[in-house]
């Protein structure tokens, strides 16, 4: 009997905002924005993928990003 492939589950980023985005470029602020970021030491996840990984690049300094296996759950 032919063995089933073990499904991937889709990788999922916790991401934890460590620095303020006051007196950061206006680009900086809308990307925190865009995360899902309405206050410091806010914690959101997102699913892994290129676009959110872009927005981690842009604020790498602010933030504080954990991969978490995948999980049914909103973003």
């Amino acid at each position: 009997m032919p063995r089933k492939k073990a499904v991937a589950r889709p990788t999922r980023l916790r991401i934890t905002q460590v620095r303020s985005g006051l007196g950061r470029p206006g680009v900086q602020r809308a990307t925190l924005r865009a995360l899902g970021f309405r206050r410091h030491q806010q914690t959101v996840e997102h699913d892994d993928n290129p676009a959110i990984r872009g927005m981690i690049f842009r604020v790498r300094h602010l933030i504080r990003v954990e991969e978490t296996a995948g999980e049914a759950g909103s973003e």
